[in-house]
């Protein structure tokens, strides 16, 4: 995890690395003990002294409490890691040379998720707290995305999610047993080894509806400036090449759609990717 740490708050970055952000969160959602290991890591980086690269930490911490589901929620949910954003915000501690950017940013995480995550109550004693000792003045405006809704019920078999094995690794880890431990490096490795499948699923179909996506543009670009006996006989060629391309990327849709059943969010993907494929293949049709 602290490769892709350093990535995302990196002083040196001009804008925000989305695309470590983003590595970061699914980083931690892979490891058994990535929730533990990823607060640690963004206490001492929201602590820097450099404004840059605590905004980021705190971007980064605001995206994993949005897409990282309860074994995250739970982590930032304790005193411990609570203590380490108040030191940020507390004249006792750091509070009196930390940027008030930093400041005001850490207060409206921490209201949000009062709001956003109510069960998580020592959150929410932790704000009251800071509104006692009149840290917290009045409640932040949020922006309007701020209070957010619980993660989507996220499928059966992710890792360390499958509440069965969780509470079978769980008992394994707690035995001094050698076979029992030997046991739980097993379930560990069959979960992990599950999850990389899922993953690469996803991979698949993401870059395949890219594909179908590209082609349908350029044909559809081409199709849409044909005229007969004016194109060039290498853009006719091109225009067909990208034709049987398409033709034959209908089967492949067809495939991962069979395969995504579970997921309502990316079949509608699939199905507006192969929409979209069957109109470009009629206009070229019709056009060519």
């Amino acid at each position: 995890l602290l490769r892709p740490a350093d990535k995302a708050t990196n002083p040196l970055n001009k804008d925000l690395d989305w695309e470590g952000i983003n590595a970061f969160c699914e980083q931690l959602n892979k490891e058994l003990e990535g929730p533990p290991l990823a607060t640690r890591l963004l206490a001492h980086k929201i602590q820097s002294p450099q404004e840059w690269e605590a905004i980021q930490a705190l971007t980064v911490l605001e995206l994993c409490m949005k897409s990282c589901g309860k074994r995250f929620h739970d982590e930032v949910g304790k005193f411990r890691f609570l203590n380490e954003l108040i030191k940020v915000v507390s004249p006792k501690y750091l509070g009196s040379r930390t940027p008030e950017k930093v400041k005001s940013k850490i207060l409206e995480l921490m209201y949000s998720w009062t709001l956003g995550l109510p069960h998580e109550v020592k959150i929410s004693e932790a704000y009251q707290m800071l509104k006692k000792q009149g840290i917290v003045k009045c409640d932040p405006k949020l922006p309007d995305d701020a209070p957010f809704p619980p993660p989507p019920p996220r499928p059966k078999n992710i890792i360390f999610d499958d509440e069965e094995k969780s509470k079978i690794l769980a008992r394994l880890l707690k035995s001094s047993h050698p076979e029992d431990l030997r046991a739980a490096n097993k379930l560990i490795k069959e979960m992990v080894q599950e999850d990389q499948k899922r993953m690469e699923k996803i991979s698949k179909r993401v870059n395949a509806i890219e594909e179908v996506n590209n082609n349908v543009k350029l044909l559809t670009e081409m199709v849409t400036n044909y005229s007969k006996g004016e194109t060039t006989e290498s853009n006719e060629d091109l225009m067909k090449e990208l034709y049987q391309r398409c033709e034959r990327m209908r089967p492949m849709l067809f495939r991962l759609a069979s395969d995504t059943e579970d997921n309502d969010e990316a079949l509608a993907e699939i199905l507006q990717a192969n929409d979209n494929l069957t109109q470009v293949i009629n206009l070229y049709k019709q056009l060519v």
